[in-house]
């Protein structure tokens, strides 16, 4: 049979599924079949899929399946990690939000080992122009610098458990771009995955948290609440058009093209980062603020590394993921380490657990479980599918 191509909404870690055709025995319907056969046949005859990894790869199911693993846990941990890391630079005395946005892409060049430990077959294939490939870089590197800075402020206003809850709405978000940019189907399961985790988000932003780092002030609250939701919505934007680029434009086939998108736009950001610090004049309050760094100098310098290689860990695990299966399952993904780390800053910065706390981290959580559900049925339905197919 001709191997056809998956759904773009399927997560699913089989790979090449062949055309579907209604067995006389099969126990299932003539529907059932045929809406199964649309899942496994759509977008033939659009880009490569990237969650096919034995086209982009030549990886056998195994070894795909310990990648997509080895980039789940940097994303998740990584993430948590650095987010910890963040909100201890600003308890600590830090107050540079350059500095903060600077850390989350500044670590881009610990990335040039791997790429230059990998075999010369698995070098960047793309077949687009320098042009093309310059234009990529420097819009998505504007973006994740503009992406960073919010995440930054909203950091610095919000104690770490609400500003993670606050992140869980960048999947309501990428839900929404999924199914603009990257042609995501969006069932009422996703679409109740985006409702629970967008009243989540709202609850968290009206909650009197006294534990919130600006003090009294309302009103920085707000803008933390809000800088933090733009910001999700940015990176969910990222996401998507990182997706599209690497299926429609780079056309890549390596794992080369994944550390080149992270490096490169990496380097862009860091450079609006860079920028942004000596135009708003923090540079002249660095050598101060070491100084008067409540754990010392050398645990100062220590906390800006780890936050900076934690970044760069989880990002490439997202854009890995990205590569592997979606941009829609690498922001779920993400948002696992949502649950980690306000249970994390709660034992470590000893954060209030407020009723609004915990019933928004409910809503979120089973907002979360309505979009692992629908994967779960869809990717059910293909194998009773291929099981009819069988008889």
């Amino acid at each position: 049979a001709q191997k056809k191509k998956k759904k773009k909404s399927l997560i699913s870690l089989n790979p090449e599924p062949e055309s579907i055709h209604p067995s006389v025995n099969s126990p299932f319907t003539m529907g059932e079949v045929e809406e199964a056969m649309l899942l496994l046949k759509e977008e033939d005859e659009g880009s490569r899929r990237t969650s096919v990894p034995t086209q982009l790869m030549k990886l056998k199911r195994t070894q795909w399946w310990i990648l997509v693993f080895i980039s789940i846990f940097f994303l998740i941990s990584a993430q948590a990690i650095a987010v910890l890391l963040g909100r201890f630079y600003y308890n600590e005395g830090g107050n540079s939000k350059w500095i903060s946005t600077l850390v989350q892409t500044g670590g881009f060049p610990i990335l040039y080992l791997p790429l230059c430990l990998l075999p010369a077959s698995q070098s960047s294939s793309s077949s687009c122009s320098f042009k093309t490939l310059l234009w990529i870089y420097l819009s998505l590197g504007f973006a994740i610098g503009l992406d960073n800075l919010l995440y930054s402020t909203g950091l610095l206003y919000l104690s770490a458990s609400t500003y993670s809850i606050l992140c869980a709405s960048q999947l309501a978000f990428n839900g929404v771009f999924s199914y603009y940019i990257n042609s995501q189907k969006i069932t009422c399961l996703i679409l109740f995955s985006v409702l629970f985790l967008s009243i989540s988000a709202v609850l968290v932003s009206l909650d009197d948290d006294s534990n919130n780092p600006s003090g009294d002030s309302k009103w920085s609250y707000l803008i933390g609440c809000f800088c933090t939701v733009l910001a999700s919505l940015i990176y969910s934007l990222q996401l998507s058009l990182i997706q599209f680029s690497f299926e429609n434009v780079l056309k890549s086939e390596t794992f080369a093209m994944v550390l080149e998108m992270q490096i490169y736009t990496s380097l862009v950001a860091s450079c609006v980062a860079v920028i942004g610090l000596f135009a708003s004049g923090e540079w002249k309050l660095l050598s101060v603020e070491m100084e008067e760094f409540q754990k010392g100098q050398v645990i100062y310098v220590l906390t800006l590394v780890g936050t900076a290689v934690s970044w760069q860990l989880g990002s490439l695990g997202a854009v890995a993921l990205i590569f592997l299966v979606s941009s829609l399952f690498s922001n779920l993904i993400g948002t696992l380490s949502l649950i980690v780390t306000p249970l994390a800053a709660i034992a470590v910065f000893h954060d209030k657990l407020t009723e609004v706390k915990m019933v928004a981290m409910l809503i979120a959580s089973t907002g979360f479980a309505f979009y692992i559900y629908q994967n779960y049925l869809d990717d059910l339905k293909v194998q009773r599918a291929r099981e009819a197919q069988a008889e």
